[in-house]
């Protein structure tokens, strides 16, 4: 049996309109428990995390310890990143908040500032970071997502994208640190 050249079109279509479509961090508006990002990140966090290759193999895994602090409307996130292999790193986030559900974010390796919301169990944000592979850096856009757990753990997943194609993933556990 031959399959129509309509069928066929058809399908082609709804898988290219799916993948064009995205969610909006607002569809989440309604959901619990309640994320709030300098109630979540003031004080010790630790999270525990992997970078994936375009076909899932894990290229990296590292921990991160994070100390949060507020004052009056802006969130300083100092992390301090322990890689597998023994390499370090760290970045410093510096966010202000714009209202009760924006932030503007800083961080001292991410240029320009970044624009960042949050709703119900979600925070979303998008920003450009250079990243070194092998001898090179690629400059990719990093699309963060973050969704507060019931149990008060907080998962993170980041595509690394480059012309708009996922070249990379990240994942990380995040906890906070209640001694």
């Amino acid at each position: 049996m031959k399959t129509p050249v309509l069928a066929i079109v058809s399908a082609l279509l709804l898988l290219l309109v799916a993948g064009c479509s995205s969610v909006d961090v607002e569809d989440y508006a309604d959901s619990d428990p309640r994320l709030d990002i300098a109630d979540y990140f003031s004080g010790t966090t630790r999270a525990w995390g992997m970078v994936q290759d375009y076909s899932g193999e894990v290229q990296r895994r590292f921990t991160v310890t994070i100390e949060g602090s507020v004052e009056d409307d802006t969130l300083t996130l100092d992390e301090a990143f322990a890689f597998a292999d023994g390499e370090t790193d760290r970045r410093i986030w510096r966010f202000e908040r714009v209202d009760e559900h924006r932030w503007v974010g800083t961080a001292n390796d991410v240029e320009g500032t970044v624009e960042a919301r949050q709703y119900g169990h979600v925070f979303h944000m998008n920003y450009p970071l250079d990243v070194e592979i092998g001898d090179r850096t690629i400059n990719f856009t990093m699309d963060d997502w973050m969704y507060l757990q019931a149990d008060g753990r907080l998962i993170n997943r980041t595509a690394m994208k480059k012309f708009g194609l996922t070249l990379g993933e990240i994942t990380l556990v995040f906890e906070q640190d209640n001694s």
